[in-house]
């Protein structure tokens, strides 16, 4: 009897036991890791000036780290800052009208308001005398020497003199009481808001200065200088490198086995032996159809809920819409909802 192809199939055999236990021991468990697929997210800033002048320069181009606070551009503010001198010489006027008001009567108007006061008593005194000069001379000549027009002028003379000095010394009252309150309040209310005004300047002008609001990559220079600027019309846009996240989507009968801090491992088709740690951040309480573009073993129409998985990329490997796996190591008995943890 030919005992080769015994002897044969035996090796055969023998060979597919090794090859299948070392595959089973290489390939993990369902219940001990979950395995999702997804693609890398991260958040983007559109970065726009607050005015509306002429891009004067732009900083950085496109692929350009940045960090907070850093100068990307500047708009053209000569004009801003013609108004804002203009603004600083009304500011000036404005307060020497305030600093009249409020210092009052200087002691020569004073002066002057008692002279005018003293020169209409005088006149006032003069047509009183001439009144009763004219009116003895007519009680004298039983009205013979003095006819009544003259007599009429007399008396109209003095009535203009003693309204002439009732004016004086209503000036003179003036003159030492000094500007209405009223009238200082409206300097001031005119200073402040000339001040007002100078100071919304000096902010348009600090907003002219275009500045990174956290660390980033610059993604799209999209205009140049030379462009006219506008608050709705983006000059940068801005991809933050941290945090980043695979965004995956888990199956409704996997919801239980998994929460949020879990431990994971990301893995990309550019470094396959290079997996980064990662910890689950966020698991959606709302059920969606599996989207288009999701990646699943099993390519058929399901409720999912959506898993956003950070990753630590200290070496910035990860780039916006790279395709991912996720590995995450579950509890010893498979399943979360089982020690009381809910996702």
């Amino acid at each position: 009897m030919n005992k080769k192809p015994l002897i044969a199939a035996a090796v055969i055999l023998l060979a597919g036991a090794a090859a299948l236990a070392w595959w089973l021991q290489r390939t993990p468990d369902a219940r001990s890791e979950l395995v999702l697929y997804g693609n890398i997210d991260i958040r983007q800033v559109s970065l726009a000036f607050n005015g509306s002048e002429r891009i004067a320069r732009l900083a950085v181009e496109e692929g350009d780290p940045v960090k907070a606070g850093q100068v990307l551009g500047q708009l053209d503010i000569r004009t801003l800052q013609l108004r804002a001198e203009q603004s600083r010489a009304q500011i000036a006027v404005a307060q020497q009208a305030l600093a009249r008001l409020q210092t009052g009567s200087r002691p020569e108007e004073v002066a002057q308001s008692r002279s005018q006061v003293a020169a209409a008593e005088a006149d006032a005194k003069l047509a009183q005398q001439q009144l009763e000069r004219v009116q003895s001379i007519g009680q004298s000549t039983g009205g013979r020497a003095v006819s009544q027009q003259d007599l009429d002028a007399a008396q109209a003379r003095r009535k203009v003199a003693q309204a002439q000095l009732e004016n004086a010394r209503k000036a003179q009252q003036l003159v030492v009481t000094g500007p209405r309150k009223e009238d200082i309040a409206q300097a001031q209310a005119q200073l402040e808001a000339s001040r007002a005004a100078l100071a919304l300047l000096d902010h348009q002008i600090a907003e002219s200065t275009l500045k990174a609001p956290i660390d980033a990559v610059v993604r799209a220079r999209l205009m140049e200088p030379g462009d006219m600027a506008s608050p709705q019309r983006p000059v940068y846009t801005l991809a933050i490198t941290d945090p980043k996240w695979v965004r995956a989507y888990v199956a409704e009968a996997d919801l239980g086995r998994i929460r949020p801090g879990m431990a994971a491992r990301l893995v990309t088709d550019s470094h396959p032996d290079q997996p980064l740690e990662g910890r689950i951040g966020y698991i959606s309480s709302v059920a969606e159809f599996t989207p288009k573009t999701v990646q699943t073993e099993e390519l058929r129409s399901s409720l999912v809920y959506e898993v956003r998985v950070l990753a630590e990329d200290a070496g910035d490997r990860l780039r916006l819409g790279m395709p991912a796996t996720v590995r995450i190591a579950l509890d010893a008995d498979g399943d979360a909802a089982r020690n009381g943890q809910r996702p």
